[in-house]
């Protein structure tokens, strides 16, 4: 752990992207009342999280991580949850078949309450007023008493956060993730899909390995591991008052964690090597994220890996790139090669959605799926002619059935966008978009495989 650290350690940096609350000493309350609530995850998962990632990083398993864009207070359903659950298990499913080895599965869920803005003020009309920041922070309404950052909506976060894991836990170990129910879903979305044909070929094998593996005893009673599965949850940490107030010393290691999810990771607006987030997440023992942009700085980005990750422990620091279709050709190999030139242990995950957003003729925020799909592809193509690992994806996404990216087989058009546009701040995948992706990825995993076991044989 990072020496001279505290939590609020960040206090002396500088720091952006952060709210000027109206009234320090409520938000001092609140604070307090937080460092006083039960934790929301616990030391010994963020550290499952990171020997996990460390074999993402070996290239021995696979990264899913997907979710919300930013969650809201208003969409906090049952339902929501469990649709947005189930669409990450169907395409676990179809990546592990795909990539032949463990698809750990981390959401964008139970914290992913905040978003950084490109200004600080919003103008409509005549009238400006603070930007929306997120649920947790201020409220999506255009007028003064909304968008005042209230203190109180940190507690709202917390308990709805709280019920939110509450739920994951109980879909993840109690039946509801059995792979072969999973895999009754992804035949129905096979059957229904426009380009089903294209997809039946994978659902038939797995189809034939489930049976095979039953006629082996291999089942639900008699194995766990398919009965039950391990999810965990991730956000940015922008909002530094409400992980300081959830970080807490694990009484195993006498480390730091910050409990309010698994994974934290620092976005591509925040990640300044002498900044406040940046100096916050030194300091914790969890597995940590950069975004990394076209605007990445080669020199920028070490500074930061060997202040986050100094030891250069595997699965500590993943690094997500959201480049953009057009530019991640150009950009991410210097970043690759400075990585390895310097001989730094990353996991490598791809972020197609935030270099992608784009605004519609009719005005609406929304993402191509063909360039979002062009990203992966040249993702991997990359890592591929780079030598190096393409470890994982990372999708804004939602179980519902939302239209706020076009495109996928289903051909969601710009006139769509206004039937089901529901996000409270970018465009994310529906369900349909996001395993069409998913079965699209399990290709190209599969076709990398059996490239590389020809390229052994051949070797031989």
């Amino acid at each position: 752990m990072a020496k001279k650290w505290t939590p609020e350690s960040w206090h002396r940096k500088r720091i952006c992207q952060v709210p000027e609350y109206p009234d320090p000493a409520a938000l001092g309350v609140v604070e307090e009342r937080l460092r006083n609530y039960p934790p929301l995850v616990f030391a010994g998962e963020a550290r499952r999280l990171k020997d996990a990632l460390a074999k993402v990083a070996e290239g021995r398993a696979f990264l899913l991580q997907g979710g919300d864009c930013a969650e809201s207070f208003a969409e906090f359903h049952p339902n929501n949850i469990r649709d947005t659950f189930r669409v990450l298990l169907q395409m676990a499913v179809v990546l592990t078949y795909g990539a032949a080895c463990p698809v750990l599965k981390v959401g964008r869920l139970a914290g992913q309450f905040a978003k950084p803005r490109s200004s600080d003020v919003e103008t409509i009309g005549a009238v400006t007023l603070p930007a929306y920041r997120g649920d947790m922070i201020n409220g999506m309404e255009f007028t003064p008493e909304a968008r005042n950052p209230d203190p109180q909506r940190l507690v709202q976060a917390y308990n709805q956060s709280a019920a939110t894991l509450n739920l994951l836990r109980a879909f993840a170990q109690g039946g509801y993730a059995d792979l072969h129910k999973v895999h009754q879903w992804n035949l129905g979305f096979v059957a229904d899909s426009p380009l089903g044909a294209r997809y039946r070929d994978l659902a038939d094998r797995l189809d034939e390995t489930l049976e095979f593996m039953a006629a082996c005893g291999l089942t639900s009673e008699t194995t766990p591991q398919i009965r039950e599965t391990d999810f965990f949850t991730s956000h940015e940490a922008l909002l530094l008052p409400y992980e300081e107030a959830m970080t807490r010393v694990d009484s195993t290691t006498g480390d730091w964690y910050d409990t309010s999810a698994h994974l934290l990771w620092v976005g591509d607006r925040t990640r300044q090597p002498d900044g406040a987030h940046v100096d916050f997440l030194r300091g914790i023992g969890n597995p940590l994220g950069i975004k990394a942009g076209p605007t990445t700085d080669a020199d920028e980005l070490i500074r930061n890996i060997d202040t986050l990750n100094p030891a250069n422990e595997p699965g500590r620091l993943t690094i997500i790139a959201r480049m953009g279709w057009d530019q991640v050709e150009r950009e991410l190999p210097r970043l690759i090669r400075r990585i390895v030139a310097e001989g730094r242990t990353v996991v490598w995950a791809c972020d197609p959605m935030h270099g992608n957003t784009v605004k519609s003729s009719n005005g609406f925020k929304t993402r191509h799926f063909d360039r979002i799909l062009a990203e992966v592809r040249s993702f991997f193509a990359i890592h591929k002619a780079e030598g190096t690992h393409a470890g994982g994806v990372h999708f804004e996404l939602t179980g519902q059935n939302v239209t706020e990216c076009v495109g996928g087989a289903k051909a969601i058009t710009e006139a769509n966008l206004s039937d089901r546009y529901h996000t409270h701040c970018d465009p994310r995948l529906n369900a349909e978009q996001a395993l069409e992706l998913a079965f699209l990825v399990a290709e190209m995993l599969k076709m990398g495989r059996v490239s590389e076991r020809a390229a052994t044989v051949g070797a031989s």
